[in-house]
């Protein structure tokens, strides 16, 4: 197969195929500036949590933690089950290269507008604010833990269909389980 032949998807471009050092230096990169910005969030989250429990009494200071402590495992937890799912629901129906491309497109162009409103809206979760912060956190994680994306699933679907289509012959038994 010669690389124009590959499609491109967003953040791997044609690394996908091979799977080699660029690949995973490609993914590693990804997860480490999720990583800084998650780092990055979760210190404001809890400068905000800060500023907002300095106007609590003692005793209610002291289980007002103990709840965040408590929900914040529970955000982490939920995060993380809520992307696992989605990312169960995607590999059961794969985007092609082009809807990737796509998807990618419309979320960077929708995601302006949140980001903008959600400033005025950390004021008012400054009191829940690590909690929300940890359900960030387990989200981000559970993208990364996965052995491979819904994009490169349907991009091997592909380019499986399309081979298909020049050489005209059936799948062969093994090909579902290269697949999974």
């Amino acid at each position: 197969m010669t690389p124009s032949d590959i499609p491109k998807l967003p953040g791997l471009g044609i690394t996908w195929y091979e799977r080699g050092t660029r690949y995973w230096l490609r993914r590693a990169s990804g997860a480490l500036l999720w990583c800084v910005l998650m780092a990055f969030f979760c210190y404001i989250a809890l400068v905000l949590y800060g500023s907002f429990r300095t106007s609590l009494p003692e005793t209610v200071r002291t289980v007002w933690d103990w709840a965040q402590v408590v929900l914040s495992f529970v955000a982490l937890v939920w995060g993380w089950r809520v992307q696992r799912r989605e990312l169960h629901r995607k590999l059961l129906d794969p985007p092609s290269p082009d809807q990737a491309r796509r998807a990618k497109r419309d979320e960077t162009r929708h995601s302006t507008g949140p980001a903008v409103a959600g400033r005025a809206l950390w004021l008012v979760a400054a009191p829940v604010a690590p909690a929300f912060a940890a359900g960030c956190v387990g989200w981000v994680a559970a993208a990364f833990a996965v052995r491979e994306y819904p994009s490169e699933v349907g991009a091997r679907r592909f380019l499986e269909t399309q081979a298909q289509a020049r050489e005209g012959s059936p799948r062969l038994p093994g090909d579902q389980k290269r697949l999974r």
